[in-house]
């Protein structure tokens, strides 16, 4: 009897988490397609302003979930939109009489320079239209600074302050630990450059590392002075000289040296804004969000055409598999390219590229695929914040290379990392291996003894093979000497602007002009817009939300914070598989 009411108790038990999580699944769907079937078009009242914060990373493409499950807050919003979204609404709002200009509420920007940069265009196109663009800040960073220089008013907390000090490359070893730990990292490289091992190796730059790092950060740094300069008719040399002087100490030097317009509390900037469109004091000030403002009519209704440009984005870690939305899996990747390479009505591809590289081997898949693409059709690769290494490696076959300024690109090398923790096992933990094998060297590679001599050479060969690959690839995609690209080679990292200068980019651009330079490849006077590779349903994203046994991007971010990028990097290194090619260490410019 004690058993028999030990397995109805357990299978009544079984019975009612099913019926809990069966309608946790159906209040999801429920949820979802209400939110799907109640979205109602926005109307904008006369006199608005578009109220822009940036205060969550931008990323490259709109998703398609209107939400997604959060273990912490059950549902989480994801309507952040993607790039190409975010320049057509400030584009829209242009044309839009019912906006009357911008309020650009600012403090810091978690997206990258690159990202930053198509917007800041944008913003600047937008003040063609005649409407104001005014800015608020407490604090801003220099990136928030940046995109706050457009404006004609800009405005800072009395008690707040503008950062503007230059850019700086920070890295961090981990030789002196690993040695702690009696962990040997063994190391083959291609690359004077390749300098994605020097944390494993050293305890401070070489100087061919730090030579191409001051390179390419102060190409960037000498692009955003460049920009302010001409933004606040300020001369460079005198902004040089207030970055080194850090002279921006209060709100008052900020107006004092031309940065800011006034020192204002936010209600102060507020009536500016009400003055500025004609309302009084007590009137209310409309501000429509990007979120709210995506959701509005069509100015007008575009002719649907048969043409198609593609764009394929490809974003994240390069390896192999199918990947998602946030890493790029060669598998996933390849048939997206081949969708559009086979279909008639695709008159063009925009590759857009936004990685640091990844396995090689998976990069050489994809580049495959751009290649033949561009046997049959125009493919222009857009690059993004990072196009570097594996990321150079797939956009190197494309008709036309675009990368923005401030993009990191090159980085043309290979390397891998092979660790040995024969004495991290024997000396800290006790532990030792012993093994039977079959040939001579059946056991290659292990991680729980040294490299021998031949094993060694062995690699050292794959590597010297996959960088010719690499090289040849280059040389034949952009019309170099295999010499050439070798000089410029080695693993150096260049910004857009650089990287335009030793042609390993055609144009300097965004988002934006890949598209107008594919129409003009295509030869097209009408066209749309599709986006490859796919994105799954709202409802299947969210069930897999559920289900996946990791949070999502966005959620580490905002759990992580500023530490983000080093758990991401942690992470990128555990996903490691064969020769590598990818950027060196992690790159977080501010």
């Amino acid at each position: 009897m004690k058993q028999f009411f030990k397995f109805m108790l357990a299978s009544m038990a079984g019975f009612i988490v099913t019926l809990v999580i069966l309608f946790f699944l159906v209040s999801i769907f429920v949820a979802s397609m209400v939110s799907l079937a109640s979205k109602k078009e926005v109307i904008i009242e006369p006199n608005s302003v578009l109220h822009l914060t940036f205060d969550k990373a931008i990323p490259e493409r709109s998703p398609a979930a209107p939400f997604a499950f959060s273990s912490n807050n059950m549902f989480r919003t994801t309507n952040v939109p993607g790039l190409l979204e975010t320049l057509d609404l400030i584009k829209k709002a242009a044309e839009d009489d019912n906006i009357k200009g911008i309020y650009l509420d600012l403090s810091d920007i978690p997206s990258g320079l690159a990202t930053l940069e198509e917007i800041r265009n944008e913003l600047l196109e937008f003040k063609k239209s005649g409407k104001f663009i005014y800015s608020y800040g407490e604090v801003y960073s220099q990136k928030a600074y940046y995109m706050a220089s457009v404006a004609d008013n800009i405005c800072v907390n009395p008690e707040g302050s503008i950062d503007f000090k230059g850019l700086t490359g920070e890295v961090m070893f981990l030789k002196g630990m690993l040695a702690k730990l009696d962990i040997n990292a063994q190391i083959i490289r291609h690359g004077k450059y390749k300098s994605a091992i020097e944390p494993f190796i050293a305890d401070k730059m070489s100087e061919a590392n730090k030579e191409q790092t001051i390179t390419y950060v102060g190409g960037i740094w000498n692009h955003m002075v460049k920009q302010i300069g001409e933004a606040r008719k300020i001369e460079t040399d005198k902004l040089m000289s207030i970055a080194d002087s850090l002279s921006l100490e209060t709100a008052e030097d900020a107006v004092e040296y031309g940065f800011a317009d006034q020192a204002a509390y936010k209600d102060q900037f507020i009536s500016m804004l009400k003055s500025k469109i004609g309302l009084d004091e007590d009137g209310k000030l409309k501000l429509v969000t990007l979120n709210k403002y995506k959701d509005t009519k069509a100015l007008k209704v575009e002719k649907r055409s048969k043409n198609k440009i593609a764009i394929i984005y490809a974003v994240g870690d390069i390896g192999g598999g199918e990947g998602d939305d946030e890493t790029i899996g060669s598998e996933r990747i390849s048939k997206a390219i081949r969708k559009a390479r086979m279909d008639s009505t695709v008159k063009a591809i925009v590759f857009r590229i936004n990685s640091p590289g990844g396995s090689a081997l998976a990069s050489d898949v994809i580049w495959r695929e751009v290649k033949l693409a561009k046997e049959v059709k125009p493919v222009i690769a857009s690059m993004g914040d990072l196009a570097a290494s594996g990321g150079y490696y797939i956009a190197c076959a494309a008709d036309t290379i675009i990368a923005n300024p401030t993009t990191l690109t090159g980085s043309i090398g290979v390397f891998g990392i092979i660790p040995d923790f024969q004495k991290f096992f024997n000396n800290k933990l006790g532990i030792t291996f012993d093994h039977v094998k079959t040939n001579t060297n059946s056991d290659y590679i292990s991680v729980t003894r040294p490299l021998t001599s031949y094993e060694t050479k062995v690699m050292t060969n794959s590597i010297e093979r996959i960088y010719g690959t690499f090289i040849s690839h280059v040389s034949e995609g952009r019309s170099m000497s295999v010499a050439n690209v070798d000089s410029i080679g080695q693993g150096r990292v260049w910004c857009g602007i650089d990287g335009k200068h030793i042609n390993l980019v055609d144009e300097t651009g965004g988002l934006r002009k890949a598209i107008k330079v594919a129409v003009s490849m295509a030869k097209l006077e009408d066209y749309r817009i599709v986006s490859f590779p796919e994105q799954k349903d709202p409802f299947t994203q969210i069930l897999e939300d559920i289900s996946g046994s990791e949070p999502s991007e966005s959620k580490l971010r905002e759990e992580f914070g500023i530490f983000y990028p080093y758990y991401k990097e942690i992470k990128s290194l555990s996903n490691m598989k064969g020769v590598q090619a990818r950027l060196p260490y992690s790159i977080e410019i501010n």
